[in-house]
């Protein structure tokens, strides 16, 4: 079947990653003092767009086969 998982998983968190670098980003830096200083949107973002790339890259190779 045509049908592979990995594609629109790998779209939805390229997506949200990109959403939550962006926010993380440009957000004020005064929200971040509770957490340590520690700008979790911006890093779990980067990790978010990560794990949607490879996802997409595997399903791309995959669908080439």
């Amino acid at each position: 079947m045509g049908l592979d998982i990995r594609l629109p998983i790998g779209s939805l968190f390229s997506i949200f990653g990109v959403l939550l670098i962006a926010y993380g980003a440009l957000s004020d830096k005064a929200i971040y003092e509770r957490s340590l200083g520690i700008n979790i949107n911006l890093e779990w973002g980067i990790v978010m767009l990560l794990f949607g790339a490879v996802m997409l890259f595997l399903g791309r190779r995959g669908t080439k086969i």
